[in-house]
């Protein structure tokens, strides 16, 4: 559901089909690389402060 809540894709697009798996893999992948990213920024910036 994250693709969703982070407005990548519409729910209604995960029920008719629109969208597959791999999509939200794709996605979900995509979603943990910014997160961790901007957790990295907020520490090192914090450390730097």
């Amino acid at each position: 559901m994250r693709p969703v809540l982070r407005n990548l894709c519409r729910y209604e697009s995960l029920i008719d089909g629109s969208i597959d798996l791999v999509d939200v893999a794709r996605m979900n992948d995509a979603l943990d690389v910014q997160d961790e990213n901007a957790a990295r920024y907020r520490e090192a910036t914090k450390s730097n402060g």
